[in-house]
């Protein structure tokens, strides 16, 4: 199992100040030298952490780049040109702190299979972050895309009965996305703690997409010391 590493609030810290430091390169180097598969940015609408250059940059740095962004002509027009490794099709509020639920492809269906389409046509591997849910996952087999990332948040932030119940939603989507010959990636909220139980009972699990709490970690122990702790935590994945 892969782990990329999502950078973004590398940038949050730099825009604090509206200074050029920390730079999100370094952190994409140090991640990488640490063992990451790869590097997930989000650009959003609004800029308010990574902006273009960053994402050139990180685009012409020779590391896999995964691309989280919202299905707008816009963005869909950057990562054309970019081109990416990876990109994955997210939900998007400007009012919200962070990515607040699932992408609904059945609501969306015509805008995000155009730019499934229209990505998958430059050699960009798509993922479409959804719920786990079948019939979401349905909706993404029908819009062509090869992989999902399974929005984790809900179970990140579960209580009591409750985190048991979301570990059992997201297996059963994991399960019936591989049978549909979807490859499955999983992601949001994922710590070090809550990290055990999901890979003790999630199968087929391709890749985990982490940021906050590695960056966290960070703070503490340095980048590549934080990144190393969590592939550590993910060595012990034998599921599919």
């Amino acid at each position: 199992m892969k782990l990329g590493v999502n950078i973004d609030h590398v940038a949050t810290l730099r825009q604090l100040r509206g200074v050029t430091y920390p730079s999100v390169l370094k952190a994409a180097d140090l991640a990488m030298h640490a063992g990451a598969a790869g590097i997930t940015a989000h650009l959003r609408e609004d800029r308010r952490h990574m902006n273009d250059n960053d994402l050139e940059q990180l685009a012409a740095s020779g590391h896999r780049l995964n691309m989280e962004m919202a299905v707008t002509d816009e963005m869909v027009s950057i990562c054309s040109r970019l081109r990416p490794a990876a990109c994955c099709l997210v939900p998007e509020k400007r009012q919200e702190l962070t990515t607040e639920g699932g992408l609904d492809v059945i609501t969306h269906f015509d805008s995000v299979k155009k730019a499934t389409e229209t990505l998958s046509g430059c050699g960009v591997e798509v993922s479409l972050f959804i719920d786990p849910e079948r019939a979401q996952i349905d909706s993404a087999k029908s819009c062509g895309a090869p992989f999902i990332e399974l929005h984790t948040g809900a179970y990140a932030n579960a209580k009591g009965d409750d985190i048991a119940k979301e570990l059992h939603r997201l297996a059963d989507a994991a399960e019936y996305a591989h049978s549909l010959g979807i490859t499955v990636n999983a992601g949001h909220g994922i710590d070090y703690e809550n990290i055990i139980p999901l890979l003790a009972e999630v199968p087929f699990l391709n890749e985990l997409n982490i940021g906050h709490s590695i960056i966290c970690e960070s703070v503490y122990y340095g980048l590549e010391a934080a990144v190393m702790k969590m592939l550590a935590a993910m060595s012990t994945y034998h599921k599919g």
